[in-house]
């Protein structure tokens, strides 16, 4: 079994991601998705946390990531980006969405060298958005490199690929869409004649549940 398939078991087994259809969950943006991710919930499961843990220093070996920081987005990325860093004994800071309004007015956190290479942390990709605002952070604000992005999910959604191209950031992901929606329909969770209609949803999740008639 490849590594996208047992991460996307995971997930689903512990209930970080639930998938249904009828109805279907609304995100705060008021997107109608068959899927929700809650990567938080994964921190209260050990074998969870090491399997995620383990599959992200796989990645890093296979592909010779070399970095200096781990930086996690804030906030459901910072335990992922604290049990990465002290595994593998390095410095770590977290990125928040924005500049604090009082205060030094930072947005990242931690102790960060000036020209450090930073691999950045992310639970889960959706636009890319966070993503970016996080790397820029890093460019701007810590006048860092970011080396890659390492995510637990991606949705796969085509906006989020053309953001990463498009500010030449580099994205892996643990497991996607795709396979988390293939794991979840050999377990039954998604009937036969609905699987093609969800895994539409990818493809433009804002008119994903007007085509679908939901």
């Amino acid at each position: 079994m490849g590594l996208e398939r047992e991460i996307a078991k995971v997930l689903l087994q512990k209930e970080a991601v639930k998938v249904k259809t009828d109805p279907p969950f609304t995100w705060v943006s008021g997107i109608k998705s068959p899927v929700y991710c809650d990567n938080r919930k994964l921190i209260g499961f050990v074998d969870a946390r090491e399997k995620i843990i383990e599959s992200f220093k796989k990645i890093i070996d296979d592909k010779g990531i070399v970095f200096d920081v781990v930086g996690g987005t804030a906030t459901a990325a910072i335990p992922w980006a604290a049990f990465l860093a002290q595994e593998l004994r390095k410095p770590m800071i977290y990125i928040r969405p924005e500049r604090k309004e009082h205060g030094a007015g930072k947005q990242i956190e931690g102790h960060l060298e000036k020209g450090s290479k930073v691999l950045i942390v992310e639970d889960l990709i959706s636009t890319g958005g966070s993503s970016v605002a996080a790397a820029n952070a890093v460019r701007d604000e810590g006048g860092c490199e970011v080396i890659d992005i390492l995510s637990i999910v991606t949705w796969e959604i085509p906006k989020s690929f053309k953001v990463f191209t498009k500010n030449g950031l580099r994205l892996t992901s643990l497991t996607n869409y795709s396979n988390i929606i293939g794991v979840a329909s050999e377990k039954g969770d998604i009937p036969a004649d609905q699987l093609e209609t969800v895994l539409d949803f990818k493809k433009d999740p804002a008119g994903w549940a007007e085509k679908a008639g939901i």
